[in-house]
């Protein structure tokens, strides 16, 4: 049955989705790497497609930007089409010079001040946790295709844009000092925490997209299209 943001019915989504923020990323992954492919949502834009990855089923679809976003699609793919597993690949700020652009990221917890699990269901703490087993079959699956991977926590951010401020040292690297994060995004905090209450699998694959300690920086294409060594893990994983 459909739901209000997902017009697929039970049948048509894998038991695995993989989840980038933006649907475009989806559909790049669907047209280069899924064979068999249909797409099985557009509402809203955000595009959804199941396919086969070496004969085993997979659905990609975007989840949006931001917490509330992903909250309501992982969700709803948890509790309305029986998705077992997700595995976020997304885009990340680098906190750290260890995570250079390019780089991949298995975050290992995500930090966040966030209120969104307290709201959600009264969870009153400030990290939430992946899937250990998620995480060993990305490890397995970065090591056979011979891909490193950084495995560290991540923080999971509300906001976008901060207001500037000359304190010293500056949100990013308390965060960094005080829970060892590596890199920033927006998501993971929220999938991790609609796993843990719906007694579901998640995990997240990042690739670093810019840096607050360098001036690198990568385009919105790039984005779309060059993070294949993330999607191959995921992929492979399965």
């Amino acid at each position: 049955m459909a739901t209000p943001h997902n017009e697929a019915t039970k049948g048509q989504i894998a038991k695995t989705v993989l989840m980038p923020g933006d649907p475009l990323r989806a559909k790049f992954i669907a047209d280069t790497f899924l064979e068999n492919v249909t797409q099985i949502n557009g509402v809203r834009g955000i595009l959804g497609f199941t396919g086969t990855y070496r004969g085993k089923p997979v659905t990609v679809m975007g989840s949006g930007m931001g917490m509330p976003s992903i909250g309501i699609y992982s969700y709803e793919l948890f509790t309305e089409y029986d998705v077992d597993n997700i595995i976020r690949i997304g885009s990340a700020g680098s906190y750290s010079e260890e995570a250079k652009v390019y780089d991949v990221v298995l975050s290992t917890a995500a930090y966040s001040e966030s209120s969104f699990a307290y709201v959600q269901s009264g969870y009153d703490k400030d990290t939430t946790y992946p899937s250990q087993e998620l995480n060993d079959a990305l490890r397995e699956s970065a090591k056979r295709l011979n891909i490193p991977i950084i495995e560290k926590p991540i923080h999971s951010s509300d906001v976008f844009y901060r207001k500037p401020s000359d304190a010293k040292p500056t949100y990013w690297e308390k965060i960094r000092e005080e829970h060892g994060c590596v890199a920033v995004e927006m998501e993971s905090f929220a999938l991790f925490h609609n796993a843990a209450v719906t007694g579901k699998k998640a995990a997240c694959l990042l690739t670093i997209s810019d840096s607050f300690v360098s001036p690198e920086i990568t385009t919105a294409e790039e984005r779309q299209k060059t993070f294949t060594n993330m999607m191959k893990i995921a992929l492979e994983a399965l």
